[in-house]
């Protein structure tokens, strides 16, 4: 696998030099201050290329190798006639990304929100910090500070009685970070969504179930997928995070059945998948080894993170675990990979080597009293790649590479 490492670039509290004195050979990058639907123009690809390869000639060599993401417009996945101009600003700025040799693109089809915690900071036993999800959290936010009007139907009794006792006990600071992490907005970014605008936004979702959603996004797909091909593009997915409908928000990106429904809707090898094993995971559901097994010919990404599942009043509840210490079967999922990588030397493929990055690593020693962008500390993520690298060296001896 390729290590790689996301950077949100220039103002990216871990830099570069730090990247590569982890072991990686490439970047995860996107230009996030270009507003979604917008054309990415050559003269902005190349200028953070640029920024990504100067020091290239003094150390180790490290590229851009993976886009993430190239964001799809909200007027797509909800179907609107202009969807079809951001489409063509989408293939455009693809095209400008392969001429400068990027192949692998990954977006997602999340609609509003992007990955959704309930926690930033939850304090581990070792006193790392770790990313959590806590659904009857989400239930007081949604209940009792967004009060969304569909949202009583939305929960059960015993999930409104706990919301409604877990949000009496909070401070006045706990609701305004139980609310500042619900509306924290897309990665690369630390604005958040303004709560008195926000309902708005989903209200442009009334009428967009999953069946009508899912039609939007393989619409995309057929449309950009085939050109993706033409230009040696691989076009990624990346999954629902949490995998499962939040705020009366569908989402279509979450089981085996979704992703095998979206391959078929444009049966091209660049209409493919970003496997993140933390957001699949979280479903008991989904059976990882499997799904790569499955998938791995359009697997074009990897994410490599695990979740640790609990409960709490009978329902949902799961943080961001050490990396080889969660629900994942992580010794599985590599080996698939890398019979996958085996398989497609043997084919001669340009791309044998599937891109790796370790994902929503802890906040753990000298990153305890940093500022960086929640999941994406330092350290934390040094100590995943670490633990995968030594897994992947032994996997590799036992196969006999």
């Amino acid at each position: 696998m390729l290590a790689t490492m996301r950077w949100f670039g220039p103002n990216d509290q871990v830099s570069l030099m730090d990247i590569r004195q982890a072991g990686c050979v490439g970047v995860v990058s996107a230009l996030h201050q270009i507003p979604v639907g917008e054309v990415w123009s050559e003269k902005q690809i190349n200028e953070r290329i640029q920024i990504i390869e100067a020091e290239n000639d003094r150390y180790s060599k490290l590229e851009w190798l993976v886009v993430e993401s190239l964001p799809v417009h909200e007027d797509i996945k909800k179907g609107l006639p202009s969807r079809d101009k951001y489409i063509e600003n989408y293939k455009v700025s693809l095209k400008n990304l392969a001429n400068f040799g990027i192949k692998t693109v990954c977006y997602n089809f999340m609609p509003v929100l992007d990955w959704s915690r309930t926690k930033l900071d939850y304090t581990m036993p070792d006193g790392s910090k770790a990313l959590r999800f806590v659904w009857t959290d989400f239930a007081a936010f949604d209940l009792f500070i967004l009060k969304r009007p569909a949202a009583e139907t939305a929960y059960t009794e015993e999930t409104k009685k706990a919301a409604k006792k877990r949000f009496e006990e909070m401070s006045a600071e706990e609701k305004a970070e139980l609310q500042n992490t619900v509306l924290l907005g897309l990665p690369g970014s630390m604005e958040a969504f303004h709560l008195e605008t926000f309902q708005g936004l989903l209200n442009n979702y009334a009428n967009i179930g999953a069946e009508e959603l899912r039609a939007n996004l393989h619409y995309f797909v057929s449309q950009v997928a085939p050109y993706a091909q033409k230009l040696g593009i691989n076009l990624c997915i990346h999954p629902d995070d949490p995998p499962f409908p939040l705020l009366g928000l569908p989402r279509v990106v979450s089981t085996e059945q979704d992703l095998e429904m979206l391959m078929n809707a444009a049966d091209v090898r660049a209409n493919g998948i970003t496997f993140c094993t933390g957001s699949l995971g979280v479903r008991e559901d989904n059976n990882l080894p499997a799904m790569v097994k499955k998938f791995a010919d359009r697997i074009h990404f990897v994410h490599l993170r695990t979740t640790k599942r609990e409960t709490e009043y009978n329902t949902l509840v799961f943080h961001e675990a050490a990396h080889l210490n969660g629900d994942v079967d992580m010794y599985e999922v590599i080996s698939e990979i890398l019979k996958e990588e085996n398989t497609r030397r043997k084919n001669g493929n340009y791309d044998a080597e599937i891109p790796m990055r370790p994902d929503h690593g802890h906040q753990m020693l000298n990153d305890l009293s940093s500022s960086t962008y929640p999941g994406y500390s330092a350290i934390g993520r040094l100590k995943g790649l670490a633990e995968i690298r030594g897994m992947e060296m032994a996997i590799k001896r036992n196969l006999g590479n």
